[in-house]
């Protein structure tokens, strides 16, 4: 069998709507966010989801907990869908980080992380996804550079291409995780 992942990044922030990369620093839904995050709810509610899984940074856990009120489905926080960790930078202007990305591949953020390790990190969230919850449709909450992530384990996109033009936001993202993860061919 497999797991199938339903991918939403959280809602829109005060940060976000001022230009601001956040980073590994908590962040707050604005108004506009906060719709959002309600909307996800309705857009989900049909898909019977076995669980939500969201970054443990408080946007993330503030839009599950709209979308999902009552934590219906359950709601599980796990560190390694954290965005990249900009280090120093967190806090900055996005111009800025959108700049730096290609060249933070390998080489991390000073004080932070590399894109590399955001993979890495979002690849032992998989293996855990792949051995504990096979068969089952899940909902995970993060943001762009675990979407990132995903999309070079799972589809073979490469992250060089992503980070030098990411890919436009939509409501939801579909990927298929083998119960072997990692796959035999990878």
């Amino acid at each position: 069998m497999a797991v199938e992942i339903i991918y939403e990044t959280h809602a829109t922030t005060t940060d976000n709507q001022a230009g601001i990369a956040t980073g590994w620093l908590p962040g707050r839904l604005s108004e506009l966010g906060r719709r959002q995050a309600g909307e996800l709810g309705e857009r989900r509610r049909g898909d019977a989801l076995a669980a939500v899984f969201t970054s443990d940074l408080h946007r993330a856990v503030e839009t599950a907990r709209i979308a999902f009120p009552g934590g219906k489905p359950a709601i599980h926080q796990d560190i390694r869908l954290r965005e990249c960790n900009y280090g120093d930078l967190n806090g900055t202007s996005a111009i800025l980080i959108a700049a730096q990305r290609a060249r933070r591949i390998d080489e991390p953020f000073p004080g932070g992380q590399s894109y590399r390790q955001v993979l890495a990190a979002t690849d032992a969230f998989l293996h855990d996804l792949a051995t504990d919850w096979d068969g089952c449709r899940i909902l995970l909450i993060a943001h762009s550079a675990n979407r990132w992530a995903l999309d070079c384990l799972l589809t073979g996109a490469s992250l060089d291409d992503l980070l030098e033009a990411p890919p436009a936001w939509r409501p939801g993202w579909r990927y298929a995780l083998p119960a072997d993860w990692p796959a035999p061919t990878r």
